[in-house]
C-alpha cells in the first residue's frame, strides 16, 4: 500500500499531537500504552491512551474502503518506520510518561496486534525477523544440554 505525501504528513502530525499531550512540567503519568487504531473501512486513524481517551484523529483517504487482507501488516511496517523516525528526533525522550511504555497497533476491537515501539531505559524491542527460528535453536540447545 502506497500512501501519499499528504497522508504521511497527516499520520506523523497526529502522532506528534498525541505525544505532545504528555510534555511539560507535569507529574509523570502512568500510561502503559499509546494505542494506534487504523480503521480500514472509514479511513480513520485514531490515537488513544489506556483509558480510551482520544488523543488525536485524522482521516487517511487511501484507507477508506481498503479491502486488502494484509492491511494491518502494511500499516505496521509504515507506522514502525514513522515511529522510529520520530524516536530518532527525540520526541519520545522527555515525556511525562513513566517508562516503560509502548506504542501499539490495535484492531477495531482494540485488541493488540503488535508493539510498534517500546520506550524503556534498558529494554529493546527487537524485530520479529531477528527472532525467527529462536524456539528451534533453544529446543536444540536444551536437548543437547540434557543429553550430556
Amino acid at each position: 500500500m502506497k500512501l501519499s505525501a499528504q497522508s504521511n504528513i497527516l499520520i506523523e502530525s497526529a502522532i506528534r499531537e498525541a505525544v505532545n499531550q504528555f510534555t511539560g512540567d507535569e507529574e509523570q503519568t502512568i500510561v502503559t500504552d499509546i494505542h494506534l487504531l487504523p480503521k480500514q473501512d472509514s479511513g480513520e486513524f485514531c490515537i488513544f491512551n489506556d483509558d480510551e481517551e482520544e488523543l488525536a484523529k485524522v482521516i487517511i483517504e487511501e484507507w477508506i474502503d481498503n479491502d486488502t487482507e494484509d492491511f494491518y501488516q502494511n500499516i505496521e511496517r509504515f507506522l514502525r518506520s514513522i515511529l522510529n523516525k520520530l524516536k530518532e528526533e527525540g520526541i519520545f525522550e522527555h515525556l511525562t510518561l513513566l517508562k516503560p511504555y509502548s506504542v501499539v497497533l490495535v484492531d477495531e476491537e482494540k485488541e493488540t496486534i503488535t508493539d510498534l515501539l517500546l520506550m524503556d531505559d534498558d529494554t529493546m524491542l527487537v524485530n520479529d525477523e531477528l527472532l525467527k527460528g529462536l524456539d528451534e535453536e533453544l529446543d536444540d540447545f536444551l536437548k543437547k544440554l540434557l543429553e550430556n
